[in-house]
């Protein structure tokens, strides 16, 4: 902000150089960027992102049925369980053996996860399963979904903002070299004895 303000003062000051313009220039190019490119660039992905979950959702919803699972018996819980997100949940959820059938019409048993704090023999829960009756995951809903496209989108735009910065930063560092580099050839051109020229020493 301070090379913005400087831009300004600096446009007759004879004192001015040529980098001072350009680094003042190329601030106000990076504030332009990350104000109004990088929030368009998030809302741009956010929305494809989202166009893409809603998708994937409706596809989920139309090849992931519930289905009603009757508990045979409960399953001890093994030693250590590999997936975070359902030891999470374990809590709430129980192991059992169950029955259900498919969608197809077909028969089916095995060990589930049923949200049952206590089941018992004969307890009835609800299962997602494909169309053959195999156990499937909940599809996404339009919530997480928007959710997800949110944070995409959020994500994006601070990437953006933070490539502007540091593409700024390396500009205005190399012209900070060049500036150096001019005044070491200043100092050669004067010399060794620039301060007593002329004194008669």
């Amino acid at each position: 902000m301070r090379a913005l303000v400087g831009l300004w003062r600096w446009r007759h000051n004879p004192l001015r150089r040529k980098t001072d313009l350009v680094e003042a220039w190329v601030a106000c190019a990076a504030v332009l960027l990350i104000v109004v490119a990088a929030p368009l660039a998030g809302l741009a992905i956010g929305g494809l992102t989202q166009d893409a979950l809603l998708q994937s959702v409706r596809e989920q919803r139309a090849m992931r049925h519930e289905v009603a699972g009757t508990v045979v018996r409960k399953v001890s819980r093994p030693p250590v369980d590999p997936d975070p997100e359902t030891s999470s949940a374990r809590d709430r959820h129980s192991r059992v053996l169950a029955e259900w059938t498919a969608p197809d019409g077909t028969a089916h048993s095995g060990t589930v996860l049923a949200d049952l704090r206590s089941p018992d023999p004969g307890d009835r829960f609800r299962l997602w399963t494909d169309e053959h009756g195999q156990v499937v995951g909940r599809p996404l809903d339009d919530a997480t979904a928007t959710t997800h496209a949110a944070l995409a989108g959020f994500g994006v735009a601070v990437a953006v903002a933070g490539l502007v910065e540091g593409a700024r930063r390396l500009v205005v560092w190399r012209i900070v070299l060049r500036r150096y580099d001019r005044w070491d050839q200043a100092w050669d051109r004067a010399g060794p004895d620039w301060g007593r020229t002329g004194t008669g020493s």
